[in-house]
Formats: C-alpha cells, structure tokens, sequence
C-alpha cells in the first residue's frame, strides 16, 4: 500500500514555489508515496509534473469558508498517512492522519519562507530546496515558443501583481542595453524573453518593443504559469520585479536576479547560491510610510530609488 499525503499549500504562486521544497523532500525520501495537493487555481499547474502526484485540488475561495467545508467533504475518507499544511485550517485537525505538519506560531515567522516549510516538516539543519517539474506537454510548448534557435536566453519578468513592486519598465530597457544590445555587453548574443502574466501586458510589452527585431520572445499573456515556468527551465539567466515568476525561475536552478522595493527579501528573496537580488535603501515600511498611503489606491512605482546602473553592477557576479 503507498504512503497516502495530503499537501495543503498557499493560493498565490510565489508562496507556493517557496513550498515545493517540502515536495522535493517528500520526492527523495518517499518516492513510492503518492500525494494529494491542494492550492489555488492559479498554481495547479505548476504541480502537474510532480513525480508523486495523485491528485490536484484546486481550492477556490468562498462565502462563508465554504471551500474549506468543501475540501473536508473530498479528503476525509481518505486514512492518511501524513498531513502537511501550510495554511494552519480546521481541515488537518478534523481528519484522520498518521502524522500532522501544521503550520503554526512554532516556525520562525522572521525566517526565510523556504526555511519556515522546512522547519515545518523538521529539515532545520538540512534545508530542501523548492523544485519544479514539468510534464511533456509543458516542456512541449516552452519549446514552441522559444523556437529553433539555438542561442541562449534571457528571461525578463518586467511586471509583478502589484505596481508599487514594479521596476520601472523604462529602467528595464536601459538595463537591457546595457547587458545584450551594446558593443561587448556581457550577455552579447543572448535571445531575450519577455515574461508576463495576462493583465500585465503593457508594460511587458514596452521592454518588448524596445528590442531590436529578431532579439524579443514574446511570452506575454501566452501561458499557464506551469508552461512559463518550463520555458524558463530552459533559460540562461532571469532577472525580475519580486514575484511568482521570479521565484519559479530560482526553483528551476536558473541564475536568478530580483528587484526588491516593498517587500521584504529576508522572507522572499530568490533561494539558492545561483541567485541574488538588490534592494532599494528604504525597506518596505520606510517606503509605505506616507500620508495617504493605500496599497489599492496606488498608481505609481515604490521603486524609483533603484537605479540601472547600481541594478547592472549588482547582477554581473551571477555571470560566468
């Protein structure tokens, strides 16, 4: 009989990649185990190439709690032999399981993401890494899309699910002058890939249309977040605004570059020594700490401090 898992993990994608050393842990130590993952929509398919999958719940949000009284109803007849969850819910205490990993007050809230899910499952001295896998179909279109041409790439995320995270997109195309397009540019000959998520279209495709033709790949608004993470599996390096995306290209093993302004990276930064990020001067709470602040309310960028030159410096050492 195989190990039975119920993985509960977050509704956003970044969260969830920070997750997925948990599942990389489970892959090494228990390859026979068979485990039910349950995340927000947007996320199912980045766990569709998981090699222990059984299952994939999307958990969308209701009235009243209502999907966690939903979820209750499709997973408790099943005797688990491990839960693990990430969102502390009624659902893992009223069920049947072997053994629990609830996320709690226990975990270092001040600590890396990636190191809270390890502390979760007890890994505190030997720390998984977040890891993504892809099916064939995936693979298949991030092929596709980058096309027959053999030169290495750079992937771009110019854009992030809210604006005051955002790099100015101006910024983004002097530092791709400045990295690709000059004579004897670091990255000389590297394709470029404009990575951004439907709603996010205008700004990718300023970065976009900056480039010389021949040099852009537009990956605007054309995939699941599963399909772009498989494309940029098959990247050189990423460099981009703290979000999903970026933590999807560190989990790949790309050299991963972020831009932070208003979060915090000591919580969110790119894990692993192929990566690195810059932040601006003021952290988060320095650079929310005016009159009228509203996150919602806000219409322009939190990160106009960061320069392009301090940006390009910042990033070279990830070159070799």
């Amino acid at each position: 009989m195989k190990k039975q898992i119920l993985f509960i993990t977050s509704t956003r994608i970044g969260d969830a990649v920070l997750s997925t050393g948990i599942l990389n842990h489970i892959h090494s130590a228990h390859k026979d185990a068979e485990v039910t993952i349950v995340c927000g929509p947007l996320c199912t398919s980045l766990f569709e190439g998981y090699p222990n999958l059984k299952e994939i719940i999307a958990l969308k949000k209701e009235k009243r709690n209502m999907h966690w009284v939903k979820l209750w109803g499709r997973v408790v007849s099943t005797k688990w032999d491990v839960v693990i969850d990430l969102r502390d819910s009624a659902v893992s205490r009223l069920i049947f399981a072997k053994k629990r990993y609830i996320a709690s007050r226990q975990i270092d809230k001040q600590a890396h993401k990636v190191e809270q899910a390890a502390q979760l499952i007890g890994q505190r001295d030997n720390i998984p890494a977040p890891k993504l896998w892809f099916t064939s179909a995936q693979l298949d279109k991030a092929r596709s899309l980058l096309g027959y041409d053999q030169r290495p790439v750079l992937a771009i995320g110019p854009t992030a699910n809210w604006i005051g995270k955002t790099w100015p997109k101006e910024r983004f195309a002097e530092l791709l002058e400045k990295l690709v397009l000059q004579d004897g540019a670091p990255l000389k000959g590297h394709r470029i890939a404009i990575i951004a998520a439907p709603g996010e279209e205008a700004d990718a495709q300023f970065v976009l249309q900056s480039l010389p033709e021949g040099l852009g790949i537009d990956v605007i608004a054309k995939t699941s977040p599963g399909e772009a993470a498989a494309l940029l599996s098959l990247c050189t390096y990423y460099i981009g605004n703290d979000s999903g995306l970026m933590h999807c290209a560190a989990a790949c093993g790309v050299k991963t570059f972020g831009l932070f302004g208003p979060s915090w990276p000591h919580l969110y930064s790119p894990w692993g020594e192929h990566c690195a990020h810059i932040a601006t001067a003021k952290s988060f709470a320095e650079l929310i700490d005016y009159d009228g602040y509203s996150a919602k309310s806000l219409k322009h960028s939190l990160m106009d401090s960061l320069d392009t030159d301090s940006v390009y410096k910042h990033f070279l050492p990830l070159i070799g």
